[in-house]
């Protein structure tokens, strides 16, 4: 007992640990919508004022009700029109702006929800007659609220592990018919709480977290109107009744009603609850958006089910394993109870791991869209590490059903009858005996599977953090989309070669982005302005920048740009690149006395 409680509270620590670790080391932005184009292009120079702005997303996205702001080049917010869709067309969102619009260069912010329910949030410049700078007053962060980010991935993974383990102790009970199963009751109400309290903080969550605000307006009574009639917020509220109908059935069997009803007619109900609580998270994540929909929300509700018999089962049997758990003797010759109940158990774990490798194979393959991406995208690497985690639990998972199936094997007998000798000849020799394995006994104790399940199912709470990072992370195929159309040459008036580097000096506010604008971006002599934003996003001053060019394939360079401080921005009229190729941009920013920082980038300059 006090072995399984310490094994039991390493769990939990290692489980609190990694989640915290997740949490801390996560990507702010979770945007799965990748941004396409737009129109007018980020920093154009355009001869006359543009009628409206146009974004165009690698999949369909919900505009919420401040999705744009647009500012004039004195910072001042514009009065626009209402942004909507264009026709026939969910990935393109646009909003009108007003007639008249002076010289100078706009600033447009934009925030938007993608098909998945994750914000995703940005930011583009024009120019109208020619480029001026703003003055370096901060403009809003849209990109997220960290408190608000921060409590709503907490209820995410809570759901998360909550519904493993309830769906999987349901599951569990109803196949393996465990001895004891009474004392599953309290781990499974507890699932129960805990699911329904982080579905509900979720749902007040939802409009502060698309919207990048404080969690405060998570009890404004306009945030819960508003998502009760989006997608994510509905799929929440059906999560929340379907906890609430399955705990009134419950009740009502553990009442007067269970003698009225057939024990065979539960399971096909209880499979309904469980298969329409996963269609809330399928319906609501990756599978809703991209290729093959109706496939991929079917793929992902199979996966989350079949992670939750899988993991789910391994806490309930290690509770079941328990040195005081109850276990009569069966019939002569048969297996206790709790062999049988392993055994059962075995065959439920290899189902759900064959369901496992179909779907994920399937919604990996969804995800990725190349073999480039499991190297050179985040959510490859984050993939590579769940199937190394994926391994190790396999792994775990084979020596349990080597013990497995060392206890459903018949015991031999206490005195085994002698072998009857021939009346000639030398005595027959005794049959060999199977070879248990290493380190594992010829007639094991099913409480010695405890510790080989608690591995497992530690490996499992792992494999499950890493999933649920997965589905806050922007799919492969989407970030090769974006890239390409990044590299694309826009349509209309030639736009001039606009880079952003970003830096870190190290220091507390000594973070942000340069945008250096190369115009037109050729052969020849180019005007250069550099453009400094700090950590909130908005324009920022610097005491020094300085800006060379090296071309390392033909060892030319490095040429100084020799740009001058112009009020806000840093500018030189006349810098000459005398050949195309791919060349690398230097930038010295210099932020105080002493704390400065050299950053590069590539840049292809073309006849």
């Amino acid at each position: 007992m006090r072995d399984a409680h310490r094994w039991l509270r390493r769990l939990t620590v290692l489980g609190t640990g990694l989640l915290l670790l997740l949490l801390g080391t996560a990507v702010p932005a979770s945007a799965h919508a990748a941004l396409r184009g737009t129109d007018p292009a980020d920093g154009t120079v355009l001869k006359s004022a543009p009628r409206r702005v146009t974004l165009t997303f690698t999949e369909s996205v919900g505009l919420l009700t401040d999705s744009f702001r647009v500012y004039d080049p004195e910072n001042h917010r514009l009065r626009t029109g209402e942004a909507d869709h264009a026709p026939g067309r969910s990935d393109t969102a646009r909003v009108p702006l007003p007639a008249g619009l002076a010289t100078g260069t706009y600033t447009v912010t934009w925030r938007v929800v993608s098909a998945d329910s994750h914000p995703v949030s940005g930011a583009l410049t024009f120019s109208v007659g020619k480029r001026t700078a703003a003055p370096a007053a901060p403009l809003p962060d849209r990109a997220e609220n960290r408190a608000t980010t921060s409590l709503y991935d907490i209820a995410r993974y809570l759901a998360y592990l909550s519904v493993a383990l309830l769906l999987g102790t349901v599951a569990f009970v109803a196949y393996c018919r465990p001895p004891g199963r009474a004392r599953l009751y309290r781990p499974a109400l507890a699932a129960w709480w805990v699911l329904l309290a982080s579905t509900a903080a979720l749902f007040l969550l939802r409009a502060p977290y698309e919207e990048g605000t404080s969690p405060a307006r998570a009890f404004a009574l306009s945030s819960l109107t508003r998502t009760a009639t989006t997608r994510p917020g509905e799929l929440l509220l059906a999560r929340m009744t379907l906890l609430l109908l399955a705990a009134a059935c419950v009740a009502l069997l553990r009442g007067g009603l269970r003698r009225r009803v057939p024990r065979r007619a539960l399971p096909a109900p209880a499979a309904l609850v469980s298969v329409a609580l996963a269609l809330t998270w399928a319906a609501a994540e990756h599978a809703s958006a991209g290729p093959q929909v109706p496939v991929a929300v079917v793929s992902a509700a199979l996966h989350l089910l079949a992670m939750a018999a899988w993991l789910g089962g391994l806490a309930a049997l290690l509770l079941i394993l328990r040195r005081d758990a109850a276990a009569e003797p069966g019939p002569a010759g048969a297996p206790e109870p709790v062999a049988r109940t392993v055994a059962r158990f075995s065959r439920l774990a290899f189902a759900s791991v064959t369901v496992l490798a179909v779907t994920g194979v399937y919604q990996s393959w969804r995800g990725l869209g190349s073999l480039e991406a499991l190297t050179g995208t985040t959510y490859g690497h984050i993939l590579l590490a769940k199937l190394a985690a994926v391994a190790l639990l396999l792994a775990a998972a084979s020596r349990s059903r080597r013990w497995t199936a060392r206890l459903v094997a018949p015991a031999p007998a206490a005195h085994p009858a002698r072998v009857p000798e021939p009346a000639t000849g030398p005595p027959l020799p005794a049959e060999p005996r199977p070879d248990p394995g290493p380190d594992i006994p010829s007639v094991p104790d099913p409480h010695h599977l405890r510790r080989p399940v608690l591995a497992e199912l530690a490996t499992g709470v792992v494999v499950l953090v890493l999933t649920t990072l997965l589905t806050s992370t922007l799919p492969g195929r989407a970030a090769a989309e974006a890239a390409r159309s990044e590299a694309a040459a826009p349509a209309g008036i030639p736009a001039a070669s606009v880079t952003t580097i970003p830096f870190d000096v190290g220091t507390p506010g000594g973070h942000g982005k340069v945008q250096i604008t190369l115009d037109p971006g050729r052969v020849g002599t180019n005007s250069v302005q550099a453009v400094v934003y700090g950590p909130d996003g908005g324009l920022a001053s610097v005491p020094e920048l300085r800006l060379a060019m090296t071309l390392p394939a033909q060892r030319v360079g490095p040429l100084d740009a020799k740009v001058t401080d112009r009020g806000g921005y840093w500018a030189a009229d006349s810098f000459a690149l005398p050949i195309p190729g791919a060349w690398t941009m230097r930038v010295t920013v210099r932020v105080s006395d002493v704390d400065q920082v050299t950053v590069s980038k590539t840049v292809r300059v073309v006849r």
